[in-house]
C-alpha cells in the first residue's frame, strides 16, 4: 500500500457520510505555526463536495476542509519542483507543492474545475429575480467587509479589486 492510499484510508472516517473521493495528490501544504511558516506532507483530496487536504502528524493528525462553493479562484501549475496548487477559500490563501504524481495531478484538476463551474452555475441560476434595492445595500455592505478585509491584510489588494469589480458587476 502507497503513502497516499495509506493517508487516504486514514482520512475516511473524517468525510461525511456518503461523501465520495474523486481524486487525490500527495504534496506539501504550506501554512502557519506558532506564526512562523510550515510546510505540512499530506494528501489533497478532491470528493463530490470539497476539497480535503489530510496529514498525519506525531500524536494526531491535520485536517482543513475547503467546501467548493467558498473556493473564489483556483490557480495551477508546473515548475522544475513539479505541480502547484493555489487557490482562494474564505479569505484563506492556499498553497500546495510538489504535488504526486503527476499522472493523478489532471484528473484531480479536472474534477475541482468541474465542481467549481457547477457551484457557480447553481449560485447563478438562484440569483435570477433581484428585488428593489435590497440587493444594492447587499452589494455596498459587502464592498464595506471586503474593504476591511483588505486593510487587515486578509486578502491582497488585486484579489480586492476583482471582488470589487464582481460585485460592483451586480449593481
Amino acid at each position: 500500500m502507497g503513502k497516499a492510499d495509506k493517508l487516504l484510508e486514514q482520512a475516511a472516517p473524517h468525510l461525511e457520510q456518503g461523501e465520495e473521493v474523486r481524486a487525490a495528490v500527495m504534496g506539501a501544504y504550506e501554512t502557519k505555526v506558532m506564526g512562523s511558516d510550515s510546510v505540512r506532507n499530506g494528501v489533497l483530496i478532491a470528493t463530490d463536495r470539497r476539497v480535503v487536504f489530510y496529514a498525519k502528524k506525531l500524536g494526531g493528525f491535520e485536517l482543513e476542509s475547503f467546501p467548493f462553493g467558498n473556493i473564489s479562484s483556483f490557480e495551477h501549475g508546473k515548475s522544475m519542483m513539479g505541480h502547484h496548487i493555489a487557490f482562494h477559500a474564505s479569505g484563506n490563501a492556499v498553497q500546495v507543492k510538489w504535488l504526486q504524481p503527476a499522472t493523478d495531478f489532471a484528473a484531480f484538476i479536472d474534477v475541482v474545475k468541474e465542481a467549481m463551474n457547477s457551484k457557480h452555475r447553481t449560485g447563478e441560476s438562484m440569483n435570477t429575480a433581484p428585488t428593489g434595492s435590497a440587493p444594492a445595500l447587499d452589494v455596498i455592505e459587502l464592498l464595506k467587509q471586503l474593504g476591511g478585509l483588505r486593510d487587515a491584510g486578509v486578502i491582497t489588494p488585486d484579489d480586492f479589486e476583482i471582488k470589487k469589480a464582481e460585485l460592483l458587476a451586480r449593481l
